[in-house]
């Protein structure tokens, strides 16, 4: 298979999620071999941040990636949208430190990157392989990996609420089943939980425009939900690019239960860091 960029650069602008400003972000294609790279446009110049899992400096709250000097918050769904499209090179030019959240899914990043269209390139695909079963066990929360020639994934959540409870969605991700079934599931939270993080000058960006919340008697939003288990499926979601921190395709079966950023990146640390696990080649 060969690898794939874009068309032609497209962008999208909207709110922070942390702090509440206004940003931007533009995508544009990279040639052979190049990856997904962001250029982070800071007061001291550009700095350019690969995805890796050692990359990853924080996952409170979302997912963030550093060099030390310069960082980009809240990339996951950015990074889902791309895998989930299959676009193996692209630059991210950030200004801001932060992605915009948009309406809280990877959907607006979909539409945004198929609008640009995609272009065939010369080098073959470079994918890494799940070659044994590869486990995570701690706290309530699990991962397990197996081979798989594709990306499947069984996700399993678990709330105390009658509003979520348990919930379960397995699906083969493809570009097509990505686009309807997993990007427009929105990122969610409680009432309490949202109102305690305002307090603290956290999530400023948060808002029933871009959050499922749900409180004591349910969800708030207006116009409900998207889809009847949307919670688990923007975990499945939220997976897609913790996974793609890896910074090249992944080919698995992924059973996981009540995961969450910080238990995804320490098992994919896991997964690249010990010999064996992950086969690397062209598909």
């Amino acid at each position: 298979m060969p690898q794939i960029t874009l068309g032609k650069a497209v962008g999208c602008k909207g709110v922070s999620l942390h702090s509440g400003r206004e940003v931007g972000m533009e995508f544009r294609p990279a040639p052979e071999n190049a990856g997904i790279v962001f250029h982070i446009h800071a007061e001291d110049g550009v700095h350019l941040l690969s995805p890796r899992p050692e990359a990853v400096s924080t996952t409170e709250l979302a997912t963030t990636i550093s060099d030390g000097q310069a960082h980009v918050s809240t990339i996951e769904h950015v990074l889902a949208a791309l895998s989930g499209l299959a676009v193996d090179n692209v630059e991210v030019h950030v200004a801001g430190g932060e992605v915009p959240i948009l309406d809280g899914s990877a959907r607006q990043v979909v539409e945004a990157l198929r609008s640009a269209g995609f272009t065939t390139q010369n080098a073959p695909r470079r994918v890494a392989r799940v070659m044994r079963e590869c486990r995570l066990e701690k706290d309530g929360r699990s991962i397990v990996a197996r081979p798989f020639e594709g990306f499947h994934v069984d996700y399993t959540i678990r709330f105390p609420h009658p509003a979520i409870g348990e919930q379960r969605f397995a699906l083969d991700v493809t570009p097509e089943s990505f686009a309807s079934e997993i990007a427009p599931a929105r990122t969610f939270g409680f009432l309490k939980e949202v109102e305690y993080l305002h307090s603290r000058g956290l999530a400023r960006g948060g808002s029933l425009d871009n959050v499922v919340v749900v409180g004591d008697e349910g969800v708030l939003n207006r116009e409900g939900l998207r889809f009847p288990d949307e919670f688990v499926r923007h975990k499945l979601l939220d997976f897609i690019g913790d996974m793609a921190m890896l910074g090249c395709p992944l080919l698995g079966s992924f059973t996981v239960a009540c995961s969450g950023h910080g238990h995804n990146n320490a098992f994919l640390r896991m997964l690249a860091g010990e010999e064996g696990f992950l086969e690397y080649g062209n598909r």
